[in-house]
């Protein structure tokens, strides 16, 4: 009885030593968790997945518990509502939720895409693509309100195109059913995102004949914000943030598509590996990835100029007032 208690009080000794020890180490190792709202799953989106992929977040120390809203009103509720620390969604909520008149601001602190995301794309193919050829077309376009619609309209405009007159437009299909819309036969024209635009090129369905992102120029789409509140209570915690981002921003940019595409497979597992390269590749050429985190105030002033247009501007709002360009602009040096 004493020998075989005295082996078990060395057992219960030595896994007691064994959990100090890892329990000792970690705490070491122990990550700060930062739950990050995203409004859609996007390839779009690269430099994020990269950044936590890549294991950037990890070396400054964060752990991104990543969520996806599908929505800028979702995903700007979670974040008003404690569901979020960050948000990844268009700048122009921020403007929504201040004329408001918000009690604690949301501020837009690391711009992650300059441009619009979206591509014209033809039933038929076009030789020669001119915008007057669309002047008496059905054009399916996006949901009214939104981004992708408003900086559509404004492209059209820009091309001295009506929206609203010089085309049969159409605007009332749920933003999911779209693509299914225009695959179904609807419309001979249609303003869509990747992958799918790729993907209906490939499959004869449709041709991508213009970027509304190159012609709208550049202007924070998507940009990652938090509330003032949130900001100064986790100064540090947003500059660990913003650094891992500018890390993963400058491997995108010197990277070539196939290696970035490799590194965002696992978030696209219903995407074909050659779709994303070509995707990657397309978003890449026409400028569409920031290489830095900073929002200027040219870029803010274009957001402001294409909502105006849209008429969806309740009020034009100060870069300073909703921008912190400093933790971008200190680690970007």
């Amino acid at each position: 009885m004493k020998k075989w208690s005295r082996i078990a009080f060395t057992l219960l000794a030595a896994a007691s030593l064994t959990i100090g020890l890892t329990a000792c180490g970690s705490g070491k190792d122990e990550l700060e968790k930062v739950r990050v709202a995203e409004v859609t799953r996007s390839i779009f989106y690269a430099p994020q997945y990269v950044a936590i992929e890549k294991g950037f977040f990890k070396e400054e120390g964060l752990d991104i518990e990543l969520t996806t809203t599908w929505g800028g009103d979702k995903t700007m509720t979670s974040l008003l509502s404690g569901g979020a620390d960050i948000a990844l969604v268009g700048s122009e909520t921020s403007i929504y939720v201040h004329a408001q008149g918000s009690d604690d601001p949301v501020i837009n602190f690391a711009q992650l895409t300059q441009t619009d995301g979206t591509f014209l794309v033809s039933r038929e193919k076009v030789e020669n693509f001119d915008w007057e050829q669309l002047k008496g077309s059905t054009f399916l376009g996006q949901r009214k309100g939104g981004m992708p619609q408003m900086v559509g309209e404004f492209v059209l405009k820009q091309h001295g195109i009506d929206p609203h007159n010089d085309l049969n437009l159409i605007q009332n299909i749920d933003f999911a059913n779209i693509a299914n819309a225009f695959a179904s036969g609807t419309g001979d024209y249609v303003q869509l995102f990747e992958p799918t635009a790729s993907i209906f090129e490939k499959e004869g369905k449709g041709h991508i004949i213009a970027s509304f992102g190159t012609e709208s120029g550049h202007v924070p789409y998507t940009t990652f914000m938090a509330k003032d509140s949130y900001m100064k209570e986790n100064s540090e915690t947003i500059e660990k943030f913003t650094r891992a981002l500018y890390k993963a921003q400058k491997w995108v940019d010197e990277s070539s598509p196939g290696e970035i595409a490799e590194v965002l497979e696992p978030y696209f597992e219903d995407t074909e590996s050659d779709i994303i390269e070509t995707v990657v590749e397309r978003y890449k050429s026409q400028g569409s990835f920031a290489t830095d985190p900073i929002l200027d105030t040219e870029e803010w002033n274009n957001l402001q100029d294409i909502m105006d247009e849209a008429g969806e501007l309740p009020v034009r709002i100060d870069h300073k007032t909703l921008v912190n360009t400093s933790v971008a602009e200190k680690v970007s040096k």
